[in-house]
């Protein structure tokens, strides 16, 4: 017969709320462009716990354009007739200083799409203007250490926009979303060989999100029967490590478009979930993912841009995992990406 300890300890296992003495307080997230497809995805996944832990109660704040109101309240709906016992309110608006008010976390996914025909220089323009304004909303209203995750494109100066102009956040809560990118490394190995995605880790996206990018599986490794094993060892072809995964890692969401006809959706939101997850409830031991945060100039990567690098995290804050070896192949490739950053910075400054 089971005892009444361990019938309580594999209860708590399923239902963590049970170990502790008074429930946690709401945590106040806001998606922005929560009525497009990006938002529609995710916050029913923040609402479950999946990226704040399945104990933590939360407040969703939902924003859109005034022109997605009617959009953005169905989603509203939608939520209250889930159920979902993790979701303590909405606040479905169109206002800014309404959306940002108290959030303790903020997903932004709202930005100006880039239409066929449009130059990097009109995209980044074009969301300068936005993400001037949401950072003033954001230094205005949002809790102190709020956590902010940028996923609209693109991602690493529009993170740069909102800590300029909002100084109120430390520079270390600003990140953007190279997680995708990571995920996808991941699965590409995992294909490589056909082993399960949860055995491989510690694959590396270096630099922008975009296709300067550098997916790096140098540093990765498998859980096999005969314990962790380099995946440069598992894959012995130098031409597709350096080819054919970084090419298909960095051309994965227009693969996604032509099959679809959409962009990544339930992968962007399920990155954007893993990433607020590790940061904040920590990285598993052993294992580092990529984040697109402010460079300190670590691997020579100029400061004041944000740039993807491999990351641990513990109690809420992350660290660049230091000393990898970096060979000639990947230091050039991470210098692409950085003199792209460098240039869209100059560019987003012009409209500052």
């Amino acid at each position: 017969m089971m005892s009444s300890n361990s019938l309580f300890q594999r209860l708590a296992k399923w239902c963590p709320w049970l170990l502790r003495d008074e429930p946690k307080k709401p945590v106040k997230v806001l998606v922005t462009g929560a009525a497009g497809q990006i938002g529609y995805a995710i916050v029913a996944m923040i609402a479950r716990g999946l990226m704040l832990g399945a104990d933590q109660p939360v407040v969703l704040h939902l924003l859109d354009l005034p022109v997605a109101a009617n959009a953005l309240n169905g989603v509203r709906m939608e939520l209250i007739d889930a159920a979902l016992p993790l979701l303590r309110g909405v606040v479905a608006t169109s206002d800014e200083a309404e959306a940002f008010k108290g959030v303790n976390v903020a997903i932004v996914i709202g930005g100006w799409p880039r239409r066929d025909g449009m130059e990097r220089k009109d995209l980044i323009s074009k969301n300068v203007t936005i993400y001037k304004s949401q950072a003033s909303a954001l230094h205005q209203h949002a809790a102190p250490n709020c956590k902010v995750l940028v996923v609209a494109n693109p991602a690493n100066t529009n993170a740069l926009v909102l800590k300029e102009f909002a100084p109120a956040i430390p520079a270390k809560n600003i990140t953007c979303l190279t997680r995708l990118d990571h995920n996808r490394a991941l699965g590409q190995v995992a294909e490589k060989l056909n082993v399960h995605v949860g055995d491989v880790k510690n694959a590396i996206i270096w630099g922008n999100h975009s296709s300067t990018q550098f997916p790096d599986a140098s540093h990765a490794t498998v859980s096999t029967d005969r314990g962790e094993r380099p995946v440069r060892e598992l894959i012995a072809d130098e031409i597709w490590l350096r080819e054919e995964f970084v090419t298909d890692v960095q051309q994965r969401g227009a693969a996604v478009i032509k099959a679809r006809k959409q962009s990544s959706s339930l992968s962007a939101a399920s990155a954007a979930c893993d990433h607020m997850r590790d940061w904040i409830l920590g990285t598993p031991k052993g294992t580092w993912v990529s984040m697109g945060v402010y460079s300190d100039g670590s691997y020579g990567v100029p400061e004041g841009v944000f740039f993807s690098f491999p990351v641990t995290c513990e109690k809420g804050e992350w660290s660049v995992v230091q000393g990898l070896e970096i060979d000639d192949f990947a230091r050039s490739k991470m210098e692409t990406s950085a003199t792209e950053l460098k240039e869209e910075k100059s560019i987003a400054y012009e409209f500052l």
